[in-house]
């Protein structure tokens, strides 16, 4: 399962963050979908229905780009399929935020999409999962390996030049655009594809998002006017290349959104943190990072006017970073997973 992500970097950031190769190997920075930018949000625990920055094909917006073209798109999370018929695709009756690999083309809302090479990469710093502990749940973020230090130059990189920022995680996902009935802007909305957990991580969940381990698998994930859906599927394997470490039950509330969701714990004392190589690399570079070309991460990603109110304020990510948010009150909804059948209940 993943049902929180975290992505913290603004815009420009993931643009240069996932720089990938073409079918002749030539390195390309995508841009963004025109007016996508403005729509993703960075945040350090994002939730279903939140928006994403997705790597895709531009072939899917524009019929006669080459299909190993790539575009980057902000997509809500949770796949509301094109047959949907309802006017609001908050009455969809399942959860739709995940799609098992083996069920994949046994489910009709995820058939369509994949047979129709609609599929996508999600971007994050990483996503968190919960391993159950007697009576209580241990919060783990789960992220690539990532370099000890980075020094605050590195970060006035040129277009198409090498990231030495945050890795991000790339995430193979699959993607729908549904449109009101009635009539309305077109809705794109995606789900994660998951895997069996690797061995490392089977200690915590018994299953994991399928991630693509490098830009070849990457390009053939994305390129889907050269390779089949049987070939990508072959992708979709469970990889033991991630690493992990327990953070505050923080971040079991979706409207907490702060550093301090993905600080590492020391399980022990549970008071004071214990920093990781990744986790020095993450805060050096948020840190370092120019405040004015960074977007601040939302504590509530549907409050737009409190959000730019923050985002004016002089040293608003040092402040950000400096201070701890009080946890407002749960809000609670129930749904049905579509794979199992599951009723649980969510924040």
């Amino acid at each position: 399962m993943c049902g929180r992500t975290a992505c913290t970097l603004a815009p420009d950031e993931v643009s240069r963050a996932c720089l990938y190769r073409n079918r002749t190997g030539r390195r390309r920075q995508p841009r963004w979908r025109d007016g996508d930018a403005d729509k993703y949000k960075p945040s350090y625990n994002k939730s279903p229905q939140s928006q994403s920055p997705v790597l895709l094909s531009q072939r899917h917006f524009d019929k006669n780009a080459p299909a190993d073209e790539c575009v980057l798109a902000s997509m809500r999370w949770g796949l509301v399929p094109a047959w949907f018929r309802e006017n609001d695709p908050n009455k969809m009756q399942y959860s739709t935020s995940n799609c098992r690999s083996e069920n994949m083309l046994s489910k009709k809302s995820y058939k369509g999409p994949m047979i129709k090479g609609q599929r996508c990469v999600i971007l994050a710093d990483g996503f968190y999962e919960w391993k159950r502990q007697d009576k209580e749940k241990q919060p783990f973020f789960i992220y690539f390996p990532q370099s000890e230090t980075v020094s605050e130059d590195k970060f006035k990189a040129q277009d198409n030049s090498e990231w030495t920022g945050w890795k991000l995680l790339t995430i193979a996902g699959l993607f729908d655009c549904w449109t009101p009935p009635s009539g309305g802007e077109p809705l794109y909305t995606y789900s994660v594809i998951t895997v069996n957990a690797s061995p490392n991580l089977q200690s915590i969940h018994h299953r994991m998002p399928a991630i693509l381990d490098g830009e070849e698998e990457v390009r053939k994930w994305l390129d889907f006017g050269e390779v089949k859906s049987v070939d990508a599927m072959k992708l979709l394997q469970s990889k033991d290349i991630l690493t992990f470490h327990p953070v505050s039950s923080l971040v079991n509330n979706s409207r907490n959104n702060s550093s301090d969701c993905v600080q590492p714990m020391d399980l022990n004392s549970k008071k004071e943190p214990k920093p990781t190589a990744g986790s020095k690399m993450m805060m050096s570079w948020l840190k370092s990072s120019t405040p004015t070309k960074r977007k601040e991460p939302e504590t509530n990603e549907k409050n737009e006017e409190s959000t730019k109110k923050l985002c004016k304020s002089p040293g608003a990510l040092k402040q950000w970073l400096q201070g701890a948010n009080k946890a407002p009150k749960s809000i609670y909804c129930i749904v049905r997973h579509e794979e199992t059948g599951e009723i649980k209940q969510s924040t």
